[in-house]
């Protein structure tokens, strides 16, 4: 265990965590929202501390990052817990446990940073659950990586507040967002949590430096009408029409055992409508097509091929397409 960050004291005891939008209020003795932080005599902590219960060497391509050192692999950890309770959470079995019920593994920060770098890892990704409910293993071992230079990864559903995310992301090199609807509705009746934070942490990404692409997971009937991903798409390319955009197909699974896997010609469409939006570079996910490569958006030459989480080719040199040089946003080298 570890004191929690973020967090303070009420009256007998009795604690209100400040780490997410939840602001849980929690009696000695009892877990958080998140079945992660516990208050015990007064204190809260973190069970999850140095305890993931996945570690695994992945491509940086299946986060998705499609913009961030491609072909390279990233050493990725995962606790249990998570702060939002999704209906078709395909990590169910772990995002919906708490640290004191699942097998774990004793690794520490350090040991981390170790791993990573004597398996020639250029990046930690924090993934598979929720990095914000494993928080201060998270800022630890980030603070620890960017010393030896290895990179920082974020794969998070965004669900923070500002100053405990102002804090770890001057840290963080890239994030991939999930930003799961563009509805309230969506996130209250899907993902028990609400819209607007999510909003925010993504304003507050880009403003800090953070190399950032989203995910959008399109649930048939739930959220891929096109007037819902053309305001999502809007929002984004207002932002920044050089972000990164990967439409997700849905698999059922978890609670949502009844909603059919996403259409390809519904993805198609998304595609189409992000474009129409003036989004640069738009991806297509859990599906094979020629839609997971990066073309130039100047010259439209193929700069980047690739088949499901393989890099085949790359045809970007220094930041720029070898065909016209023109600069292709990301992080390459």
């Amino acid at each position: 265990m570890k004191r929690a960050k973020y967090w303070r004291m009420l009256k007998d005891k009795t604690v209100q965590c400040q780490l997410c939008p939840r602001f849980c209020t929690i009696q000695p003795s009892q877990l958080g929202n998140c079945k992660t932080r516990k208050n015990i005599d007064g204190t809260l902590y973190a069970l999850n501390y140095a305890k993931p219960v996945a570690v695994h060497i992945d491509p940086i391509e299946k986060k998705p990052l499609f913009h961030f050192l491609p072909a390279s692999i990233s050493f990725s950890i995962g606790t249990a817990g998570c702060n939002l309770h999704c209906k078709y959470c395909q990590n169910w079995q772990i995002s919906q446990a708490s640290p004191e019920d699942i097998p774990y593994y004793n690794v520490p920060p350090e040991k981390v940073v170790e791993d990573a770098l004597k398996n020639k890892c250029k990046s930690i990704s924090y993934t598979y659950t929720e990095p914000n409910i494993f928080y201060e293993y998270v800022l630890d071992t980030a603070i620890i990586a960017k010393k030896k230079g290895i990179r920082n990864v974020l794969v998070t559903n965004a669900y923070i507040n500002e100053k405990p995310a102002s804090e770890l992301y001057r840290y963080i090199d890239a994030a991939n967002i999930d930003l799961k609807s563009f509805s309230d509705k969506f996130y209250k009746k899907i993902c028990d949590a609400s819209l607007e934070p999510v909003l925010k942490t993504i304003k507050l990404a880009k403003k800090k430096g953070v190399w950032l692409e989203i995910t959008n997971l399109l649930t048939p009937t739930l959220n891929d009408s096109p007037d819902e991903i053309k305001q999502l798409c809007k929002w984004i390319a207002d932002l920044d029409k050089n972000i990164p955009l990967h439409f997700s197909r849905f698999f059922p699974d978890y609670q949502l055992l009844n909603i059919q896997p996403t259409p390809q010609e519904t993805l198609f469409k998304a595609y189409e409508i992000a474009k129409e939006c003036g989004l640069r570079f738009v991806y297509i996910g859990n599906v094979l097509s020629e839609k997971e490569n990066t073309y130039c958006p100047k010259c439209g030459s193929l700069i980047v091929k690739r088949f499901g989480f393989s890099v085949l080719d790359t045809k970007i040199k220094n930041g720029k397409c070898n065909f016209c040089k023109e600069k292709i946003p990301g992080i390459w080298s």
